[in-house]
């Protein structure tokens, strides 16, 4: 297990140095920092001062490679926006992020594995048509269009809800329940297939015959042996959850590292953009992580 968690960790490394050199480079491909920050008015010399001062006069290789000196002082450079540490500047937004993901992702799991276990128990009834339905409708309706429609009938036409910012509970309802969507219909899915193979299994017959009640049989002695799948699709839902909550922090507005990413961009603050991306990589690694020890903890063979 060490040597699998190593080998991870080798990998992952890779994987992130490839992806700073490819967010360098295309970001300098987005123009002139001089032209935003500084008055259309501006002499030619403040221009060339403005980016002597950060650096930008350099060849694009001689900026990578202080870039990357820096980097591995663990200096990510300043805002050119905030005149502050990129890596502060994403830290801040980052935390938003990982609450609303944190407390989505519970929701959706809690959610997910209750509804697919007893959808799975009661297959072909009823209430297992009405689940398959509402994860289908989850899974494949668009963030953006609900967002909106969301915005449009709950907050203008109701007034029950506030259409961004996050000074109450109550703004955080629609941009949990939007992101809530997706990886809800996903996972249940998974769940209930997997549920579904693990109940025809010969030691749920014996537990059966033996008399085991219902919900122990469901929760005790089938799920457990259920969960390897879940468990790679409630990591990968919780790594897109991390990116995709873009789209919908934007909407609502919600001062998250997806929203900060997208300002970095349209305002060429290639620091930020570069430390958000390297943050939200990080956390998405230490998650793959957690999960290959979740397999562990759930079957001993893999530690192995």
């Amino acid at each position: 297990m060490k040597n699998r968690i190593g080998q991870r960790a080798i990998s992952s490394l890779i994987s992130l140095f490839g992806l700073v050199i490819l967010v360098f480079f295309l970001s300098r491909l987005t123009g002139d920092p001089s032209a935003l920050f500084l008055p259309v008015d501006a002499s030619e010399s403040m221009r060339e001062n403005f980016r002597e001062l950060h650096g930008l006069n350099d060849p694009l290789l001689v900026q990578f490679g202080h870039y990357v000196g820096d980097l591995l002082r663990g200096d990510f450079g300043d805002s050119l926006r905030r005149a502050r540490p990129a890596l502060d500047v994403v830290l801040e937004a980052f935390v938003w992020t990982l609450q609303l993901a944190a407390i989505t992702m519970t929701l959706v799991t809690i959610a997910a594995i209750v509804v697919g276990s007893i959808a799975a128990f009661k297959v072909g009834s009823l209430f297992d048509r009405a689940a398959s339905l509402l994860s289908l409708i989850g899974a494949s309706a668009p963030d953006f269009w609900i967002a909106i429609v969301a915005i449009v009938v709950f907050s203008l036409q109701l007034g029950w809800l506030p259409t961004s910012g996050t000074g109450t509970v109550w703004h955080w309802v629609l941009p949990i329940t939007i992101l809530f969507l997706r990886p809800f219909g996903l996972i249940l899915q998974v769940v209930r297939g997997s549920m579904l193979t693990a109940l025809g299994s010969a030691y749920v017959k014996t537990a059966r015959a033996k008399g085991v009640k219902n919900n122990r049989l469901i929760f005790v002695h089938t799920l457990r042996n259920a969960m390897l799948p879940v468990i790679t699709v409630i990591g990968d839902q919780a790594a897109a959850l991390l990116n995709g909550a873009v789209i919908v922090e934007t909407i609502f507005g919600f001062p998250g590292v997806g929203k900060l990413m997208i300002d970095a961009i349209l305002q060429r603050d290639f620091n930020v953009i570069l430390a958000a991306i390297m943050v939200t990589a990080l956390a998405i690694f230490i998650m793959n992580l957690l999960i290959d020890l979740a397999y562990a903890i759930l079957d001993p063979r893999i530690r192995t």
